[in-house]
């Protein structure tokens, strides 16, 4: 009964989280980037530029070019990510094309459509991330890309892939500053999402310290994909044995490590610390051993 009660207020949550972050998101694309004439990077900014072209509904272009980039990252992302994502993107496609198509959209200048366009976007976005969730399109590209090449950078591997998309927005708007004017919003909601989720830094430190190191250990490895080092360890006070975890990841999968953690052991200790580099399996890794 207790863990279907958990369940059930996590359902709620993931939800309500969904509902907040679409909303933004929503706003980010539909609100400000629309009738701004430019396109932010992802699959949206792809679906904002079909959406020019032909007129074809933005919210659910971007459910459809998402289908295959998912089912091509199934065994990468995992069943739960994917589900999870698929929730978020559904939520977001009724905001985007049946609610906020009924409320007037800004139509000032360009330079502040970009700007809030990131803000919202990057708010959006990080409340997904939050409850182990996406907006889908590059995240599905960017994680396969780098399980195939662990050394890259998913900030990299997403900034190209960006890039490509903004550039498109050139010769399908007719100038140049709808390139510039994406380029700004995706730096915008890059920061923002950052601010939100930890600061910006190249990495974050999770230490743990538990009683259940060995279990903890491998959930995390189930779940999030990373390695974790385990230290044997005693209670200064209490004299009991614990066991210290480490544990290097990205931010936006720190939120997921933390929800697995109080999981596992709800007495634990978390700690999260910033690391401007990190070098290893995964990351960076030194130029002379990719060469």
């Amino acid at each position: 009964m207790h863990r279907n009660r958990n369940r059930i207020t996590a359902f709620i949550t993931d939800l309500l989280y969904d509902i907040a972050g679409s909303i933004l998101y929503a706003a980010g694309i539909y609100t400000f980037a629309k009738y701004a004439r430019f396109a932010p990077g992802g699959i949206s900014g792809l679906a904002l530029i079909l959406n020019y072209m032909i007129g074809l509904p933005v919210g659910i272009t971007n459910l459809a070019l998402n289908v295959p980039l998912a089912l091509i990252s199934y065994k990468v992302v995992g069943r739960e990510f994917l589900l999870r994502t698929a929730r978020s993107m559904a939520v977001s496609t009724i905001f985007l094309d049946i609610i906020f198509p009924m409320f007037p959209a800004y139509q000032g200048q360009r330079i502040m459509a970009a700007l809030y366009s990131g803000v919202f976007l990057g708010a959006g976005m990080a409340l997904f991330y939050m409850r182990g969730s996406s907006s889908g399109g590059i995240d599905f590209i960017a994680m396969v890309v780098k399980k195939k090449r662990p050394y890259f950078s998913l900030g990299v591997i997403t900034m190209v892939i960006d890039i490509v998309i903004i550039a498109l927005g050139w010769p399908v708007f007719g100038d140049v500053d709808s390139v510039l004017y994406g380029v700004a919003s995706t730096g915008v909601s890059t920061i923002v999402i950052d601010k939100i989720l930890y600061g910006i830094g190249a990495g974050t430190l999770a230490i743990i310290i538990t009683g259940k190191g060995k279990k903890m250990a491998g959930r995390i490895g189930e779940a999030a994909q990373r390695g974790v080092t385990l230290l044997k360890a005693t209670g200064g006070y209490t004299e009991l044995d614990r066991q210290v975890l480490l544990c290097a990841c990205t931010k936006s999968e720190a939120y997921r490590l933390k929800n697995i953690v109080h999981e596992v052991d709800e007495r634990a200790f978390l700690m999260f610390t910033e690391t401007s580099e990190v070098f290893g399996e995964g990351f960076k890794e030194e130029k002379s051993k990719i060469d």
